[in-house]
């Protein structure tokens, strides 16, 4: 009997809704007649902008550089002409800064030639990395090289590679498992180049048998002495993919509160930007595509698609034949930790890993009460913390004072309010909260 690893506290078992997709493999979105992209797609400063209104750029061109602070530079997903240097609808911060590029519908698509990347030290690689505009596909965007390269106090020994993929809906990691676990295989090595370290470990939820099977045989196709790659079965149970889940499920070891990864010797990369890294070192090629799920009762035809960053959620509507007449709800990412969103004039980011068009049968609409006390977010909570007393406090107006409920060790999971009776918005009450209160140096 195959053992299935997973954390020991809290988590949830939303319906999946994953066979809308699961088995559809990945298309290739027509580059549509503008795109727009935004300047801040990871954390930290949005990056200054090197092309100014009616300059002519080519596909993979750099367009914004970072001149200081935390951050990567963009690039152009097609060949075309700039037509404005403003700003852009935007999911949380209602307009970002922003570069708008009229496509040209004549230009040949870039062809990127094979490098080898073995020869390369580990500078040579991380620089190609930064250069390629890479961060985490995964999250919340922080850069990759900054992730690959731990302090010197905080020795890591093991990289453990996240194909959990455990919100509900979304298979955009699942089709790249299966269709690219090659490319996934020799990113991983690469990362491994990079850190100086030969043990790899990748997880992946049992409900994705092939792509366990997939990265499986790759590995072992792909076998050298110096690297050790192990795919293991995680259980299926929300939120397995959050960092410090993970990492307690597949190595055992808990990372201390407000601590990173690197604490207890892992870095973690999702499998999605593997691929990327992947790109980026042996073919030069940025980062400014990528792989999105679009499902929900809400659209015409759900689907796996590769899209150019900057693409507009109105044409990918359009390619799929447009919305249903049910649709209640647009959600940028997945039902648990996503964004709804009120236009379709907002671009895809490096960031989005999936659009859902939601109707009203996927969605709660019960208003909220008052908490009855019944402790269910308590067990559910993956981080063991209170949510409950947060939403009570945020309730009194007394926001500031939640941070003895540890709330900047929440991830806004949702498994709180997905449990709740009362329908109550805990993940919106801890967002609150956070604005309020002062995080702990």
């Amino acid at each position: 009997m195959t053992t299935l690893f997973t954390f020991p506290k809290g988590g949830v078992h939303p319906p999946e809704s994953k066979k809308l997709t699961a088995d559809k493999k990945i298309e290739v979105l027509p580059t549509p007649s503008e795109l727009e992209i935004i300047l801040g797609q990871h954390i930290g400063a949005p990056c200054t902008p090197t092309v100014a209104r009616k300059t002519e750029v080519g596909e993979g061109q750099m367009i914004g550089e970072v001149l200081k602070g935390l951050g990567v530079p963009v690039h152009a997903p097609a060949a075309g002409k700039i037509k404005a240097v403003s700003s852009s609808a935007h999911p949380l911060q209602v307009k970002a800064p922003s570069i708008t590029i009229a496509v040209d519908a004549e230009a040949q698509p870039v062809v990127y030639d094979r490098n080898e990347w073995k020869n390369e030290d580990a500078k040579a690689l991380l620089e190609k990395v930064k250069n390629a505009g890479i961060i985490g596909i995964g999250g919340a965007g922080f850069p990759t090289h900054v992730k690959l390269s731990p302090p010197s106090t905080a020795p890591i020994d093991t990289l453990v590679l996240n194909g959990a993929e455990c919100e509900p809906y979304i298979t955009a990691d699942h089709r790249q498992m299966v269709e690219h676990a090659d490319e996934i295989i020799e990113g991983s090595k690469i990362i491994l180049r990079i850190l100086g370290i030969n043990n790899c470990l990748i997880g992946v939820e049992n409900n994705k048998p092939d792509a366990i099977a997939a990265l499986s045989k790759a590995a072992e196709k792909a076998a050298e002495p110096e690297y050790t790659i192990e795919v293991r079965a995680l259980e299926v149970k929300y939120p397995q993919g959050s960092e410090k889940q993970l990492i307690h499920s597949l190595t055992g070891r808990k990372v201390p509160g407000y601590a990173l990864p690197s604490a207890v010797g892992v870095v973690v990369q999702n499998v999605s930007t593997a691929k990327t890294i992947y790109d980026g070192v042996t073919l030069d090629k940025p980062l400014y595509e990528k792989v999105i799920t679009v499902s929900g009762k809400g659209i015409a035809r759900p689907a796996n698609l590769l899209v150019k960053v900057g693409t507009r959620l109105a044409d990918i509507v359009d390619f799929l034949g447009g919305t249903t007449p049910e649709l209640q709800k647009v959600v940028l990412g997945g039902p648990m930790m996503g964004f709804a969103v009120s236009s379709l004039d907002i671009p895809i980011t490096k960031t989005t890993s999936s659009v859902l068009f939601l109707t009203e049968d996927e969605i709660d609409t019960t208003p909220h009460s008052q908490c009855i006390r019944c402790g269910w977010c308590l067990d559910a909570c993956p981080m063991g913390l209170e949510p409950k007393e947060v939403g009570i406090y945020v309730e009194a107006n007394r926001g500031e004072d939640t941070e003895q409920f540890g709330i900047f060790e929440c991830f806004e999971c949702g498994s709180c309010a997905y449990v709740c009776p009362a329908k109550r918005p805990l993940v919106q009450f801890v967002r609150l909260a956070k604005m309020k209160a002062k995080r702990p140096q």
